[in-house]
């Protein structure tokens, strides 16, 4: 049995996986409200086992000192580009080398939301919140890997990494005085494309904007703005990874996640900056769900995504909050433990992802991979994104199908699996209770 190394980030706690399942990575959830941001939610990265690169890439924080806005002298009158606590934001940027020097790959921070003052209180005393708390050093893995053994495609692009520090996939412009919260995910992602744009980005040939979890329900709605930030000769597409977040029922029937999402777009003043196509026919909180959005983004577009998104499982299919009774506890967290009902629930859901996403797939511009297992961000971890066992459709791995889509190549835009349990090549993740 082999030992994977990769870190398991939870907003409230962290653990280290250290030994693997049958199957999959054996990790352990330390909470279980899903407003406390991030129910399991987590992010993986390391290197692949069988990987003989050595360490990976590290690569320091730069912060964005425009994002302050001033007034006469050197007084700062107000605040309005910054994370939750008021600390300036940040990005990572490795810069790029040889064919490589003139494109840009923008990957948006995943980390869930917040949706309320106790929540959003609470996250900004976090890496998630601040810049304080976020790592100087954070290391480029998977599709921001300067190895072309483990990234093909984009080893020597400039490659950024935007952190997330304001709880609303980069899309809140409000205030809470009271509380010390400000909610300026807008204005953060518009003061670093306007840093990145004065540092060679602007002089792009080409560029692609992805990001994982709640980084990829960004790059969705940001991605027709992102287009927009260069001449019509750049070739611009957008990339979202485990973004694609279903307005379903939970187990009880209820709309968990709509409820949550509610709250976000209330707090943090989402609504003025949602696609005005969607807000002229829908609520602001519908238009926070991909599903109603995809099919309308004019940039080329692909979706990377698990048919049985493991966060969704836990944080909106089966939360505990639907399921006091803690019948689907143990399937949530290990796929092997459920039953032949639930597993038929989760077929379900898989059926409502591929449904979402059929207007989508009819544009040939758009790219789709769809695959059979228990997962959530699969373009950031080495062993997912592009290895000697990473995930296989039709004998194609994750990191060429996104290269194929976006260089155009051999006409690729679409993968998507047969159903559980048909995919043995899935690295599945499985958690242990405590």
């Amino acid at each position: 049995m082999r030992v994977w190394q990769a870190a398991f980030v939870l907003v409230l706690a962290s653990a280290l996986c250290d030994r693997m399942a049958t199957d999959g990575l054996v990790l352990e959830p330390q909470i279980s409200h899903f407003e406390a941001t991030e129910l399991s939610h987590f992010q993986i990265g390391g290197v692949s086992p069988g990987n003989d690169s050595g360490s990976p890439l590290m690569v320091g924080l730069t912060l964005i000192p425009s994002a302050a806005a001033k007034g006469a002298g050197a007084k700062i009158v107000s605040f309005y580009k910054v994370c939750l606590d008021g600390t300036l934001p940040g990005y990572h940027l490795h810069r790029g080398s040889g064919t490589g020097s003139g494109r840009w790959l923008v990957q948006l921070e995943g980390g869930g939301w917040c949706n309320n003052i106790r929540s959003c209180i609470y996250r900004k005393k976090t890496r998630r919140g601040s810049s304080t708390y976020m790592e100087k050093e954070i290391a480029f893995t998977g599709i921001l890997s300067a190895n072309p053994a483990e990234n093909p495609d984009f080893f020597n692009w400039n490659r950024v990494k935007l952190r997330y520090c304001d709880g609303a996939s980069f899309l809140g412009d409000a205030v809470d005085k009271k509380a010390g919260l400000q909610f300026r995910g807008q204005k953060i992602w518009l003061a670093a494309m306007k840093d990145l744009m004065s540092k060679g980005m602007s002089s792009a040939e080409q560029a692609l904007l992805s990001g994982c979890s709640a980084g990829g329900l960004a790059s969705i709605l940001h991605c027709d703005e992102f287009r927009k930030l260069f001449p019509s000769k750049t070739k611009v597409k957008c990339l979202s990874d485990g973004g694609l977040f279903l307005d379903v029922s939970d187990v009880s029937g209820g709309r968990t996640l709509r409820d949550f999402y509610t709250g976000v777009v209330e707090m943090q003043g989402v609504r003025q900056n949602l696609p005005h196509g969607c807000t002229s026919r829908l609520n602001p909180t519908s238009c926070f769900f991909p599903q109603n959005l995809i099919a309308s983004i004019r940039t080329p577009l692909f979706l990377l995504n698990a048919a049985y998104d493991s966060w969704q499982i836990q944080a909106s299919l089966a939360p505990p909050t639907a399921d006091p009774s803690g019948f689907w506890h143990d399937c949530t967290l290990n796929h092997g433990m459920c039953t032949p009902a639930q597993i038929q629930f989760l077929q379900g859901f898989r059926n409502q992802m591929l449904n979402a996403t059929r207007e989508f797939t009819k544009s040939r511009k758009n790219g789709l991979f769809i695959n059979s297992c228990f997962a959530h961000c699969q373009s950031e971890r080495q062993d997912t994104w592009f290895s000697g066992d990473s995930p296989l459709i039709r004998g194609k791995r994750i990191a060429l199908a996104v290269g194929d889509w976006y260089f155009d190549r051999a006409g690729f835009n679409e993968a998507v699996d047969c159903a559980y349990p048909c995919d043995r090549t899935c690295h599945n993740l499985v958690f242990r209770a405590r």
